[in-house]
C-alpha cells in the first residue's frame, strides 16, 4: 500500500470537541497540516478548540456542523469539504459512552449508543473512502480494548467496538493496495473527560499518549496500534480466558 505523504494536507477531525482527536489534530499542525476543519454538533461554539490548533500553528480552521447520528447528512458534509479542501487528513474521533445500567433497562438508550459508535461510523468510512479512493489519504479510526472481547460490566459499548473494530479491520483488507491508509487505533482505558470519576483500569493512557502513538504509527504506515503496546498482550489472555471467569471481569 502507498501510503501519501500528507504534511501538507488540510485535517479533518469528525468530532470536534474529542480530546483524542484534538491532541492528534495538533500534532498533525506541528508536523506541518495548516488547515484545520473541526466537525460537531454546535459547531458554532468551538472557539476554545480552534483557537488551541491556531496557536499550535494551523492558519485556517473551519467549522462545520456534524450530527454523526444523521446519516443522510454524511455524504454532502464529506463531498463539500472534500471539494474545498482536496485531499485529506480524516481523524474519526466520535463516540458515546453512553450508560450501561441505563442501557440494560432502557433499549432506546442502548439502541443510540450502538447507533452512534458503529452505525455511524459504517456510513462515515463508506462515503470517506469514496471520497479519497482516486487522491488517497489517511484514516484514523479509534477502536478501544472494549471491543477485543466485550465484557459483561459495558457489553452495550464494547459490543459497538467490537462491531468497529470488525468493520475497519475488513476495510483494511479491503483497501490493501489503494493509495488509502486506514490506521485502527486500539487503545486501552483513557483517563480523560469522558471516563471522567471512573477508577483507571490496568494499562491506561491519557489523550497525549494516544496521539503519540497514532502519529508514530501513520509515520510508520502500521495498520493497527495498541496503546499502550503492552495491551497486546493483555488482548492475548483475554481471549483465552474462561467464560466463568470473564464474566466477573471489572470494566
Amino acid at each position: 500500500m502507498v501510503t501519501p505523504a500528507a504534511p501538507h494536507r488540510p485535517v479533518l477531525l469528525l468530532g470536534g470537541r474529542s480530546e483524542i482527536g484534538l491532541e492528534v489534530a495538533e500534532r498533525l499542525v506541528r508536523g506541518g497540516a495548516r488547515t484545520v476543519v473541526l466537525a460537531a454538533r454546535r459547531s458554532g461554539e468551538l472557539t476554545a478548540e480552534s483557537g488551541r490548533l491556531r496557536e499550535a500553528g494551523a492558519t485556517r480552521v473551519d467549522v462545520v456542523e456534524f450530527d454523526a447520528d444523521d446519516l443522510a447528512g454524511h455524504a454532502g458534509l464529506l463531498s463539500g469539504v472534500v471539494a474545498e479542501h482536496g485531499a485529506l487528513d480524516v481523524v474519526v474521533a466520535f463516540g458515546i459512552l453512553g450508560d450501561q445500567a441505563r442501557a440494560e433497562r432502557d433499549a432506546a438508550h442502548a439502541v443510540a449508543v450502538v447507533h452512534t459508535d458503529y452505525v455511524a461510523h459504517v456510513s462515515v468510512l463508506t462515503h470517506l473512502v469514496r471520497e479519497l479512493t482516486d487522491v488517497g489519504g489517511r484514516i484514523v479510526v479509534f477502536s478501544s480494548i472494549a471491543g477485543w472481547r466485550v465484557r459483561r460490566a459495558n457489553y452495550v459499548y464494547g459490543s459497538a467496538k467490537a462491531g468497529l473494530d470488525g468493520f475497519t479491520s475488513g476495510l483494511q483488507d479491503a483497501l490493501h493496495g489503494s493509495r488509502i491508509h486506514l490506521l485502527l487505533a486500539r487503545p486501552g482505558f483513557v483517563v480523560g473527560r469522558m471516563s471522567a470519576g471512573m477508577k483507571p483500569a490496568p494499562l491506561s493512557s491519557t489523550p497525549a499518549q494516544v496521539a503519540d502513538a497514532v502519529l508514530a504509527g501513520l509515520a510508520s504506515g502500521a495498520g493497527t496500534v495498541w496503546i499502550p503496546g503492552r495491551l497486546k498482550l493483555l488482548a492475548a489472555a483475554m481471549a483465552v480466558t474462561p467464560r466463568a471467569v470473564w464474566r466477573r471481569a471489572p470494566r
